[in-house]
């Protein structure tokens, strides 16, 4: 008999050893440490150790333990409610931000702990923006949408400093906008109505703003929870092409429900399955060619998920 069989509906045996909780048509098999112990070249930005996560009495994510190397695309695959998003949400603590949340085990931001006591979450934040999965434009003009992060964190010059430097704050602040709005590859669609409020602009241009309104408190680490699955076709094809400029200059860390989006944009990516698990995590190329794991087989292959 093989050792791995097909469980039809969710068990719980007490008795049992502890292995992975399984959804439907999803096999039973023992994780290996060794499908997840990732080796890459460079340096490491973020560190995970033994992060656990629960929401009351739910156990949402499992002993995670992963590096993330810098200035790659990092992609985070699984079915609904795996805990990918969690995870994400758990670099810059906005799960804090869960009343019912309590966090365990070690996060490191360039070899320093984001959970210990005094971290500036501000300044956190900062340094890990965030995108989220539905475009959240202020509901000002795209330029103030730009502006509003370094007046905020007092990054633009203002008053007499700036004048007796021969600057006014217009300038610096053009500058920004037009720096982080060409970063964006919005630019060009949107120089000559950078007045204009920014929710009249289509479902792609608005995160894209999103995306350029990050960039503009100079961040060290990008997040984002499905940037495109709001989106077109088309505007999907944008932000695949801006992530993939992004990361020559950040660390972006991506979760995604499209697995030929994870294939084509990201150089490593991490499989979660059904209770918060992390089952594999390596070379994008080897994980969707070649998985050590049979669960991660199937549900790259569509047997479910």
């Amino acid at each position: 008999m093989s050792e791995k069989t097909t469980q039809q509906t969710q068990t719980a045996q007490p008795d049992a050893d502890p292995s992975p909780t399984t959804t439907t048509g999803e096999t039973v098999e023992q994780t290996r440490d060794e499908w997840t112990d990732y080796e890459f070249r460079g340096e490491t930005k973020i560190a995970v150790e033994d992060l656990d996560v629960h929401y009351g009495d739910d156990h949402a994510l499992k002993g995670v333990s992963m590096e993330i190397p810098e200035k790659s695309v990092t992609a985070l695959i699984g079915p609904s409610g795996c805990g990918k998003s969690t995870y994400l949400r758990s670099l810059n603590r906005m799960n804090d931000r869960v009343s019912s949340a309590r966090i365990d085990g070690s996060v490191r931001l360039d070899g320093r702990e984001i959970y210990q006591d005094g971290v500036n979450l501000v300044e956190l934040r900062k340094r890990v923006g965030m995108v989220f999965q539905s475009p959240n434009p202020f509901p000002k003009t795209i330029r103030e949408n730009i502006a509003y992060g370094p007046k905020k964190h007092g990054d633009l010059e203002t008053g007499l400093l700036a004048r007796l430097l021969n600057r006014s704050d217009a300038d610096e602040r053009d500058e920004l906008v037009e720096r982080c709005l060409r970063d964006a590859a919005l630019w060009d669609e949107v120089s000559d109505r950078l007045d204009d409020n920014a929710l009249g602009l289509s479902g792609g241009q608005q995160q894209r703003l999103c995306i350029a309104r990050c960039l503009s408190v100079d961040p060290e680490v990008i997040l984002m929870d499905e940037p495109a699955s709001a989106l077109d076709p088309i505007a999907t094809a944008k932000i695949e092409d801006l992530i993939d400029d992004l990361a020559e200059e950040y660390t972006v860390v991506i979760v995604t429900h499209n697995m030929q989006q994870a294939a084509r944009i990201s150089d490593q990516t991490a499989v979660f399955l059904t209770g918060g698990e992390l089952v594999e995590y390596g070379d994008t190329d080897q994980v969707f060619e070649n998985p050590h794991s049979e669960r991660v087989e199937d549900y790259i292959t569509g047997k479910f998920g």
